[in-house]
Formats: C-alpha cells, structure tokens, sequence
C-alpha cells in the first residue's frame, strides 16, 4: 500500500468525520470505504494503523460514549438511547455498557456524578500509543477511576534538580530499606497523614526556583498545625477530582516492564472524551508506591469540562 502519511492521515480523517456524523444511523463497511475513497480492505488498514482500531470497534466505542453523555444530559430512557444509537436490543446495549464503563446503563443515568465508574484500557484513546516496545500481553487492562480529594495541605520534600524517582532517590538518599528515600522514611512517620507518601511531579505553579520537577510527600488535612519535618515543605491544595490510573498486578521481575506499560497508555489518554481535562495547576502528578500485587498506580488532577 504505497501511500503518503498525508494520504493515509487524510483518508482515516474522512473516515472519522463519516462515522462522527451518522453514529445513529446505520453504518455499513462498505460506507466508511466510500468515504475514505478506497476499497473496503484498504480502508480498514487505513483506519486500523492511525487509530488502533478497526472501523468496527472505533464505531462501537464512539456510540457508547455518545450514549453515556446523552444519559447524562437529560432525562432519557435507556431503552431510547439504546435505539438512537443503533443498538439492537435494550439487554445488548446494557451488557455493552456495563463492559466499557464499569457500570449498568441504568445506574450511570441516574448518579448525581460520574465518581466511581471503571473504563477498561480496551477503549482508551490508542491512537497516538506505540505499542511496538512494549511486551506486555495486549489483553492488559488499565483501569481508570475519578475520585474526589478534599482541600487539603502537602508536606513535600523538594529536590534541586531531580525529573524522576531514580534521579530523587540518588539526591536525597535511599532509605533505611535501600528501595526507597530517606525523605519517604520521614514522610512514613506523619502521622495526620491522610493517606500514604507519593511521588509527585510539581506544577510549575508550586515549584520554587532553582528545584527539581521530582518531589516526594504526603497529604493532611486542611487544619493540619503539625510540626513540619526540617528540609520539608507544607503547600495548600484545592478541593477537586483526581483520575487515578491502575494497572495490572504484576511479578517483581516485571516491574519496570509493567510501570512503563502503565505510564505508556497514560501518556494517550484522553480525559475528554469522558468530561474531564487536565487540570495540572490544582495540584501534583502524584506516584503511588509501585506494589506488584496492586498494580502501578498515577493521579492526575482533572476538571469537569464546562
């Protein structure tokens, strides 16, 4: 398939834009080829190596997203949405549902919020993913959740140039066990802590001049009135929403295979697609100590979009 890049990415544009505008219609293999000007095969290569997805399963996730904001938007029926985007029966529509969000169709429709629900990788954005270095099985599953953080305060221990926990751990110190840092040692010690020590990569709102993007610390109250570790620092932070991102557990051995897998698919993620977007000025990228029977896990702050 001798083709340029502009071709390929201006055929899958079509394609997309096709598909965008008659997700309540019916939509056949033959007219998505027509749109893109190509033979049905070729048109399926086309969309499958820009998006990741075969035009199938790029109609399918796209009308269940459309289906889960319609139910937000207004009063419906399930049985209604399912028929408006051309599912066959109202019991398909809700197993297909239940499998893609985490969630029945009929719970979701009637949350005052969205808090809670779980998106399988298999519909994540994977378009802009390369997915050729990683070895991990492709059946692995990121699970995404929104959670609500309270106003809070941070008790961090900054860095002077440190862009990773390798690169951290190497200037403040490993820790007593020789796995972590001395500041996680002191930070294990808090006790008003409000959960367990993280990670974090700063803002550029609330990094300080001449530090590193690379911190570590741990969240308490709002009242907090502690004493603060000497070296340590005690920020504010908003109420607001967190998107946590959770991959598989994993074996030991495979540890930096299943942290890179995770990070990977975070990086092509879109939160708007779901209602969200990245708000990184309410507070850090916070890292969760990797824990192979748990999965690696990430927070990401996010707003609603209005």
């Amino acid at each position: 398939m001798n083709k340029t890049n502009t071709e390929v990415s201006v055929a899958a544009e079509r394609m997309k834009s096709y598909i965008h505008q008659h997700l309540r219609e019916r939509i056949t293999a033959v007219d998505v080829a027509k749109a893109a000007g190509y033979s049905q095969y070729h048109a399926a290569r086309i969309f499958k190596a820009v998006t990741g997805l075969s035009p199938f399963d790029f109609i399918r996730k796209e009308r269940l997203t459309a289906s889960a904001h319609a139910l937000r938007a207004g009063k419906c029926r399930v049985i209604d949405v399912a028929f408006d985007f051309v599912f066959d029966s109202h019991g398909g529509f809700t197993r297909a549902f239940s499998n893609a969000f985490g969630i029945s169709s009929k719970k979701y429709a009637t949350r005052p919020t969205p808090e809670g629900w779980l998106i399988p990788f298999s519909y994540l954005d994977r378009s802009n993913s390369d997915r050729k270095d990683s070895t991990m099985k492709e059946t692995a599953v990121i699970f995404t959740q929104i959670i609500e953080r309270p106003a809070r305060k941070l008790i961090l221990r900054r860095s002077k140039a440190a862009a990773d926990y390798f690169e951290y751990a190497t200037e403040i110190g490993c820790g007593k066990d020789g796995q972590s840092s001395d500041a996680w040692d002191v930070l294990m010690e808090i006790k008003e802590a409000l959960y367990e020590p993280v990670g974090l990569w700063l803002p550029a709102n609330v990094r300080l001049e001449n530090t590193g993007i690379y911190a570590q610390g741990v969240e308490v109250p709002s009242d907090f009135d502690g004493e603060v570790p000497v070296g340590f620092d005690l920020i504010d932070l908003p109420a607001g929403k967190m998107i946590v991102f959770q991959g598989e557990p994993y074996d030991d051995e495979h540890f930096e295979e299943a942290v890179g897998f995770c990070m990977q698919h975070i990086g092509s993620f879109n939160p708007e697609v779901y209602g969200y977007q990245y708000a990184p000025e309410e507070a850090p990228r916070m890292q969760l100590a990797p824990e192979g029977w748990r999965g690696y896990i990430e927070m990401l702050p996010v707003r609603s979009v209005a």
